[in-house]
């Protein structure tokens, strides 16, 4: 049935100033980026009285963005591949195989999720700093390579997957590993598409655990970078905005390629045969 004339305005609406909502921020962060560092602490319109392109050339040498970006993708692909693994490997058994404490072990991860994160900093810390990690790729990288997220996340949906597809597999000589990555995989590539985005998302915009295991710029990552505009006395604001839309670019790529898997992977989550 066609809906009445108000109702379809009124959604538009909403949308429209959603939209709004979640362009402005980057419509100011572009403006204010084109600015001088003068006009920043005095223009009181958004767009800039001149427009100084060479801004994005000046925020890049300002520090080795090069290395950065190299630092937070080597950073960012490790911790997404760890997490499509592990966590795929550990929602498999819990969606699958029977063991003792099954469930007990999955309330537990449960309730690891409210767990605030500065709680195990300090151990994560502690136990990389024994390890000799600091300042490594592998202090980066290891200890965030599995997720309790992910592994509830996956879980769900393998849940959703009947199982007779597993018990046909099986009937025709499929092993338990064959049937992992053959049958369970393939149908869930929604759901991986989905933990991929967080993933990338988590590991490219962390500020803390990078700030706590680098200590010089072979191996910063690019959210560190950007503090080299915050001095002592101001803040670089033009140079700053510069640094952070350039550095938004890849979280937008990364949206954009998976964007059809994450919608697949929302609108069928939770649904079950």
């Amino acid at each position: 049935m066609r809906q009445p004339l108000a109702t379809r305005v009124g959604r538009h609406a909403i949308l429209l100033i959603g939209s709004a909502v979640v362009i402005l921020p980057f419509l100011w962060m572009f403006t204010t980026s084109l600015q001088s560092r003068a006009e920043t602490y005095t223009n009181s319109s958004v767009l800039p009285t001149s427009w100084h392109w060479e801004n994005y050339v000046h925020a890049w040498q300002a520090a080795p963005f090069g290395q950065y970006y190299l630092n937070s993708i080597v950073m960012a692909i490790g911790i997404v591949g760890g997490h499509l693994v592990f966590d795929s490997l550990a929602a498999y058994a819990f969606a699958r195989l029977h063991f003792p404490l099954r469930n007990t072990l999955f309330v537990v991860l449960l309730a690891a999720l409210m767990i605030p994160t500065f709680v195990t900093i300090i151990p994560a810390y502690t136990i990389v700093a024994n390890l000799g990690w600091i300042d490594s790729y592998a202090g980066l990288i290891v200890p965030r390579m599995a997720d309790v997220f992910g592994i509830i996340l996956l879980r769900q949906y393998f849940s959703s997957i009947p199982v007779e597809l597993d018990d046909a597999a099986r009937i025709d000589g499929c092993s338990r590993a064959g049937t992992f990555f053959r049958i369970i995989v393939p149908l869930s590539r929604p759901a991986f598409a989905t933990l991929a985005i967080f993933s990338f998302l988590f590991a490219w915009n962390d500020f803390l655990w990078p700030l706590l295991v680098t200590n010089t710029d072979d191996v910063r990552t690019i959210q560190i970078g950007l503090s080299a505009f915050v001095g002592r006395y101001g803040t670089s604001w033009n140079y700053l905005m510069a640094g952070t839309l350039t550095a938004t670019i890849p979280s937008i790529v990364v949206f954009l390629f998976f964007q059809r898997a994450l919608v697949r992977g929302i609108a069928t989550t939770g649904l079950k045969d």
